[in-house]
């Protein structure tokens, strides 16, 4: 079997007959000489795309820094496609049995993934970029969990479509597609319900701002400072060094003790009981003395608000007194009350001021 070329040259016509197996290795140097083109093609785009790079490093917006990102690889690697695709289609390589892959609507589909992957690649860039500038204008992190969740929600969106009109395309029934999609999604939404919820609860804590990372709370027994603020969970640190995770949906439903806000001083109140027939002025004035006395000689308190000393009861055995100070920081209470409590034992111990302790008189008639 042979095929006949003509070619034209200066208005004559050359006619060449060859043998099949010398036109099937003519086609193939043909295919691999037009592959190669493409990949120099291909390097040449990237050269210039490297060139549009370093320009709009240049300019003051990036917009052109976005889209210089989006289009330079899908066009490279477009190039290489469609330059294999030539060959293949028109140096008769192929086979006739393979004959569908030289087919337009694999040369359409090829365009769709690259268009996917462009535009997939520009809307995450937006997001990144512009999304990003706007979060940092805020306190809260909760807009920049916002920005990420957006980033991976259009990647898939988009890329989602993009295989489904692949599929349309190649004359492919996306019925069974999407109504498992549905499916999937419905299954997905009732298994992440607790995650749902936390996410939304975070962004609740965010949006409220009931506490910040490292401040102190307290949420139903937990006690401790807030070391991580997470889309899931929030985590303290309690004062015995042990790390708590708490799950966001449980925080925004209970009730929340926050020792940081307004400010980080702290009212500390310490209990004092003396015996009977002890003069109550005079205790008065001992308790306010070792206050201001502490004020001076510590770095514990603040002597605004002053110190206040309170007699507030007759009870069963003892005279019932209360101190109020104001520590700097809400993490110092127990060093204030060792302070203050060792200067009243010794003060007291001094002055001859008894301190009761429980006791029961028992009286039997004979």
């Amino acid at each position: 079997m042979h095929f006949t070329l003509d070619y034209k040259k200066h208005l004559k016509v050359f006619t060449i007959t060859l043998p099949m197996g010398m036109y099937m290795e003519t086609g193939m140097i043909y295919a691999i000489g037009t592959i190669i083109i493409g990949i120099v093609i291909a390097g040449m785009a990237r050269g210039i795309v490297q060139w549009l790079k370093k320009y709009a490093e240049t300019t003051e917006t990036q917009l052109d820094d976005i889209i210089i990102a989006a289009i330079g690889p899908p066009v490279q690697l477009g190039i290489v496609a469609v330059s294999v695709y030539i060959a293949l289609k028109y140096f008769g390589v192929v086979p006739e049995q393979y004959s569908w892959i030289i087919s337009d609507k694999v040369l359409n589909s090829i365009y769709i993934i690259l268009g996917t992957w462009i535009i997939s690649t520009l809307v995450q860039n937006i997001i990144h970029i512009y999304g990003h500038i706007i979060a940092e204008q805020t306190e809260g992190d909760w807009d920049d969990r916002l920005m990420e969740f957006l980033e991976l929600t259009s990647r898939y969106i988009i890329w989602f479509t993009g295989i489904m009109l692949v599929l349309i395309n190649l004359e492919i029934n996306i019925t069974p597609f999407l109504a498992g999609a549905g499916i999937a999604g419905l299954a997905f939404a009732l298994a992440a319900q607790d995650l749902i919820s936390n996410f939304f609860g975070g962004a609740i804590i965010t949006v409220d701002k009931p506490f910040r990372v490292g401040d102190r709370i307290k949420v139903d027994q937990y006690y401790g400072d807030v070391i991580h603020i997470g889309p899931r969970s929030t985590r303290l640190k309690t004062l015995d060094y042990q790390i708590v995770t708490i799950p966001n949906n449980k925080i925004t439903s209970n009730i929340i003790v926050n020792y940081a806000e307004p400010d980080q001083k702290l009212r500390i109140t310490i209990p004092v009981s003396v015996a009977y027939g002890t003069d109550a002025m005079k205790v008065k004035d001992i308790l306010l003395e070792i206050a201001h006395n502490t004020i001076k000689k510590t770095e514990y308190l603040l002597d605004d608000p002053a110190p206040k000393a309170f007699f507030i009861e007759f009870a069963d055995s003892s005279l019932k007194f209360i101190l109020y100070v104001w520590a700097r920081k809400y993490n110092l209470p127990d060093e204030v009350k060792d302070s203050i409590n060792s200067q009243i034992a010794e003060r007291f111990a001094a002055e001859g001021i008894e301190i009761p302790f429980p006791q029961m008189e028992v009286r039997m008639k004979k």
